[in-house]
C-alpha cells in the first residue's frame, strides 16, 4: 500500500491558494478538502456545528478555534486512510495543535504574495455565496458579467474584499499565521513561495511534490522561489 501524505496549504485571502489547490489535486491525485466547503456544508446542513458557525458568519465574525476543531477534526478522522491536501485549515497555533494530536502533515505551502498584488486581485474578485465559487474579472471571469456559470444567480464582492478592508485582513492574517508557519518550519516541513503571478509559482511547487511524493525523505529543507 502506497504510503500516505498530507499537506496543507496556507496563504492570505487571494494568494491563490484555491488555484493552486485544485492544480495540486488533480496532478498528484490528493483528495482536496476546502474548510470553506466543511462551512457552508455544515450551516446547509445545520448540523450542530453548523448552528454554531451560522451565528458568527451571521454576525460577521471569524469562527472560533474550539468551533473549528469542532468541525474539522471529524472530517479527517473519517480520512485516515486517505491522502489529501487541506486548505483554510489550521488557520491558528491552537488549531494546529488539535490536528497534530490527530495526524501528522507531511508538507505545508505557505505563498507569499505582495499586498499590492493582493489588492488588485480582490477588488476585482467575484463570489457565488451559496456555492463559494470565485470568480475574477482579470482572469477568470464569469460567461455572463454579474452571474454565476452554472446557477445564474447573482455574484457578489465581499465587504472584506474591498481595499478599506483589506489592510485589516493581511494585518490579522499575518499575525495569527506567524505561530503557524514558525511551527511548521520547526517541524522541518515548510516550503514558501513568492510572487505576483499564479502561473509563474506554480512549476517549483509542481517540482517539490513531485519530489516529495516520490521519496518523502525524512528531512525537508524550506524552499523559496527564485
Amino acid at each position: 500500500m502506497a504510503k500516505l501524505f498530507r499537506a496543507a496549504i496556507m496563504g492570505p485571502p487571494g494568494s491563490g491558494k484555491g488555484t493552486i489547490s485544485k492544480r495540486i489535486a488533480q496532478s498528484f491525485g490528493l483528495q482536496y478538502l476546502s474548510s470553506g466547503h466543511y462551512l457552508r456544508e455544515s450551516i446547509a446542513a445545520n448540523t450542530e456545528a453548523g448552528v454554531l458557525v451560522r451565528s458568527y458568519v451571521e454576525r460577521s465574525m471569524l469562527v472560533p478555534d474550539h468551533v473549528m476543531t469542532k468541525l474539522m477534526l471529524p472530517r479527517l478522522e473519517q480520512l485516515i486512510d486517505h491522502s489529501w491536501l487541506l486548505d483554510g485549515f489550521p488557520r491558528t497555533l491552537s488549531q494546529a495543535q488539535a490536528m497534530n494530536n490527530l495526524c501528522q502533515l507531511d508538507l505545508v505551502i505557505s505563498l507569499n504574495i505582495p499586498f499590492e498584488t493582493l489588492r488588485e486581485r480582490l477588488s476585482e474578485r467575484l463570489i457565488h455565496p451559496a456555492s463559494g465559487r470565485v470568480y475574477n474579472m482579470g482572469f477568470n471571469p464569469p460567461r455572463v458579467q454579474g452571474k454565476d456559470d452554472i446557477t445564474g444567480e447573482p455574484l457578489i464582492q465581499h465587504d472584506d474584499d474591498k481595499p478599506e478592508a483589506l489592510m485589516a485582513r493581511l494585518r490579522h492574517y499575518k499575525d495569527v499565521a506567524k505561530p503557524v508557519i514558525d511551527l511548521y518550519k520547526s517541524q522541518g516541513i515548510l516550503h514558501s513561495f513568492s510572487g505576483t503571478d499564479t502561473d509563474r509559482i506554480w512549476p517549483y511547487i509542481n517540482s517539490l511534490l513531485s519530489t516529495k511524493m516520490h521519496t518523502q525523505p525524512s528531512n525537508s529543507v524550506q524552499t523559496q522561489t527564485p
